[in-house]
Order: structure tokens, then sequence, then C-alpha cells
């Protein structure tokens, strides 16, 4: 059930002192569990599945990973077994992520940390395969060539080019396809939620194969300590942020992004006029973690 996302201006004070116009565009509502950008990142992998005349699925993730979540859905809603390579030491009780993918028929197959390093190593990829009788083998994130095209269509269906596009980024599949939909158009800012982000730009640009684009960056300073890491500050910012526009964040990508678009337009990065488009990547269900971790949001 897919659902067409809709563009939210978000008239918080600032945009009004600065002179900018800021919206959303509301990608989490997209689907009730394969929300977000992950729909796209899936949606052609799993034709190519198909096309494989594959029955089984295999990814790589966390124990409180977007991806896997999405992935065990989309697995359950397309009839397709699903296998979740774990790291080891984070899934010793399944986190709530993996108790919903594990109702969804996912298989966990926990791996150390040491192990989960050679998640793209061929060999590695290799015994899997043949481990789990040849399954489709999608990368962590779901970060491949065919991600990027659903990406690429996903901000076709955007249809307009704002000054300024943004979008977080983990593996950069996403940001790899908007920057290829909007051929050179927009100013395209990837909010890095991993600490030392700057290298995703190699990783993008070989998710592009070549293509080259300057009109995009990776803004890499809104991370708070790291991938899955935040303050007591962020959480009430993603509180309070809900209360004023009705729009739920989440702590690891959506929130730090739009946390630093306003620091950003604070600080006036964005010139008077310009219009800011944010893409909501969804990953809400990664709020069931952090509230069993007793961090409350509203």
């Amino acid at each position: 059930m897919f659902l067409k996302p809709f563009l939210q201006e978000i008239n918080h004070p600032l945009c009004l002192e600065k002179k900018v116009r800021f919206s959303l565009w509301r990608e989490d509502l997209n689907h009730p569990l394969i929300s977000g950008n992950k729909y796209w990142k899936l949606k052609y992998n799993l034709e190519k599945a198909k096309e494989l005349g594959k029955s089984s699925l295999l990814t790589f993730g966390g124990a409180h990973s977007n991806h896997i979540y999405a992935f065990a859905a989309a697995g359950k809603e397309f009839g397709f077994e699903t296998i979740g390579v774990i790291r080891g030491d984070e899934c010793r009780e399944l986190s709530p992520t993996l108790r919903f993918a594990t109702d969804c028929g996912m298989r966990i197959y926990q791996v150390s940390r040491e192990q989960y390093r050679n998640k793209t190593d061929a060999s590695f990829l290799a015994e899997l395969s043949e481990k789990f009788g040849g399954t489709f083998i999608i990368p962590e994130g779901g970060s491949n060539e065919l991600a990027v095209k659903g990406c690429y269509e996903m901000i076709q269906n955007l249809n307009v080019s704002p000054d300024f596009l943004c979008s977080p980024v983990g593996t950069g599949g996403t940001l790899a396809g908007i920057i290829r939909g909007k051929e050179g158009q927009s100013k395209i800012l990837g909010f890095s939620a991993l600490k030392g982000g700057s290298f995703l730009r190699n990783d993008i640009e070989d998710l592009l194969g070549g293509e080259v684009f300057t009109n995009w960056e990776i803004i890499d300073q809104f991370h708070f300590g790291g991938y899955a890491k935040f303050t007591p500050e962020l959480v009430s910012f993603i509180n309070e942020f809900k209360k004023q526009f009705s729009i739920p964040l989440e702590p690891i990508y959506t929130g730090k992004m739009i946390w630093g678009i306003l620091d950003m337009l604070r600080k006036d990065f964005f010139p008077e006029n310009s219009e800011i488009i944010a893409i909501h990547t969804g990953g809400l269900q990664g709020l069931k973690g952090f509230e069993e971790k007793g961090v409350t949001f509203s």
C-alpha cells in the first residue's frame, strides 16, 4: 500500500526572521511499514530478485536498523523469505526492531563484529550465499545501484527544484539517487548521521558510477557524537518540533538534519528568499528502541 507523499511547509519563526521558505517532503508517510527512503531503496532490488527467480533475500544491519525493519516487512508483504545478518553483540536480547523482524518471519543470523566487517567481502558473501541456498543479497542499508534507481524515481515525484534540497545520509544510496535525479538542479546537502562523515563522498561517487555532479556536499557537523548518538538537547528539540508542527522526527537521521538546517539558517548559511526542502526519510520505528531504554519522545 503506497501513499503519495506531500510537501508540508514549516512556519518556524526563524524562517520569517531570515526570509526563507522551508518545507518537508513527507516520505515518512508513503507506506505504513516500508516507510521513507526504504520503500524506494528496496523497490528495484525486490523486482530483480523476482526476475532471477529468488525466493529468499539476505541483508545486513544492527539491532535497531530501519533497513532490517523495512526489509523484513517487505519480505512478508511480497512473499520472500528473509535472513538478517546482525552484529552479534547487539542482539543478545532481541530489540523491538528484531522482534518485529522475526514476527515477519525473518531468520536472524548473528555474527561477531569482526565477522560483520566482512559484509562486502566477496568470499564472505559467497559463504553466506552457499549457506542460505543462493539467496539474493542486498547490502547494508540497501545501498546499491538498484537502490539509487529507486531513489532517483523518488525524487522525480518532487516536481519542484528548490534552491536547497536536504537529506539525511547513512550509507549514501539515497543521496546518490537524489543527486542523479536532480541532474544538476538545486544545491543538494547531505546531513551525515555518522561522525567523520566526509568519507561518504567517495561512497556516493562510487554509487553514481562515474557520473559527475558538482551541486552537492556532505554536511558532517551535526552527528551529535556519531551514529545513533544523541543528547538530551536533541531529544527536547525533537519533542518540541512535534508539538509545534505535528511532525514526528527521530534522533538518528531526521532529527539531526532538521536541527542542522535550523542552526545553519540561524547562522545565515541560506541567503534571503531561499527555498529549502528537506526529505523526511522515515525511520520512526526506531523510537521504540530508545523508549525501551528510558528515552521519552512525545
